[in-house]
């Protein structure tokens, strides 16, 4: 069976309610919960991969793929007990792409990356989809790879992959960072402004950029890429899934009935999503 057939026998479920802190995706294969990070392959058919959209366009919930809790389910991003949310800073509504991360990375904390001479954030290397289409939490899709930004985060590396969904019907036309810069020409520039003032509304202050906030291209964006993936395949996390859940069965079926028992919930509608600070005008 080819990865791209493989892929369709994940399945996203819902635990709790959304905009609670006991909110869960979890990732599903053959009725049995399994890892939104170690269990999704990377690569899916030739020449693509397999991205795990964790917040849709347009939609203001900080969620991400949690490192700690077992089967690594989608989240709320807590700070201080408070689910956290992006503001809307104008002219920009939410994210302004499918946002979500790529399963199998590893940004290692502890390695200095050869592009920007700092170290990773500790988390699955993000992606950003511009494609038409809304996602949603949880989805997997199957992307095409176009070029990279490094996003400065506390002194962290922080990569942003720009990819385009294999099914989009400008991903015939789009294969390099160039073709987004002639067939998309504003979006990049959305994208180094939107990653710059984010944060502005929570008192913070403007983010900075690697390599002079440039977008490099496809090639280079497939080396950061490989190189995450190495990452994870030899880090500790990866380790621990499989001494947990695959070596220790009677661990993962106790931990498979805790989430089984768990109130399941519908898709969250993308309009689910609550609308918040419309709009924030950022100082001059």
């Amino acid at each position: 069976m080819s990865s791209s057939r493989a892929i369709t026998k994940f399945l996203t479920r819902y635990k709790g309610k959304l905009h609670t802190p006991d909110f869960r995706a979890y990732c599903y294969n053959k009725e049995k919960p399994v890892s939104f990070l170690h269990d999704i392959p990377l690569s899916s058919k030739e020449g693509t991969l397999n991205m795990v959209v964790e917040i849709p366009r347009w939609t203001q919930a900080k969620c991400e793929i949690s490192n700690s809790i077992p089967f690594n389910p989608i989240v709320h991003d807590m700070k201080n007990d408070r689910i956290r949310y992006v503001q809307n800073c104008f002219p920009y509504h939410g994210y302004i792409w499918n946002y979500g991360a790529f399963p199998q990375t590893f940004e290692d904390p502890n390695k200095l990356d050869a592009h920007t001479n700092f170290k990773g954030d500790g988390d699955p290397i993000d992606v950003c989809e511009i494609g038409g289409a809304i996602g949603y939490l949880g989805q997997i899709k199957q992307v095409k790879v176009l070029g990279a930004l490094a996003l400065l985060d506390q002194n962290e590396t922080d990569w942003k992959i720009l990819t385009i969904d294999v099914n989009d019907p400008l991903a015939n036309i789009l294969n390099d960072i160039d073709d987004v810069k002639e067939f998309m020409p504003r979006l990049l520039t959305c994208t180094r402004d939107w990653f710059t003032v984010y944060k502005i509304p929570d008192g913070k202050s403007r983010n900075t950029f690697c390599l002079s906030g440039e977008f490099l291209p496809k090639s280079i964006a497939t080396e950061i890429i490989s190189e995450c993936h190495t990452s994870w395949k030899t880090g500790s996390q990866r380790a621990d899934h499989i001494h947990s859940f695959l070596a220790n069965s009677e661990k993962a079926t106790r931990i498979t009935q805790d989430v089984g028992k768990m109130e399941e919930s519908p898709l969250p509608k993308t309009s689910a999503f609550p609308s918040l600070g419309y709009y924030y005008q950022l100082p001059e």
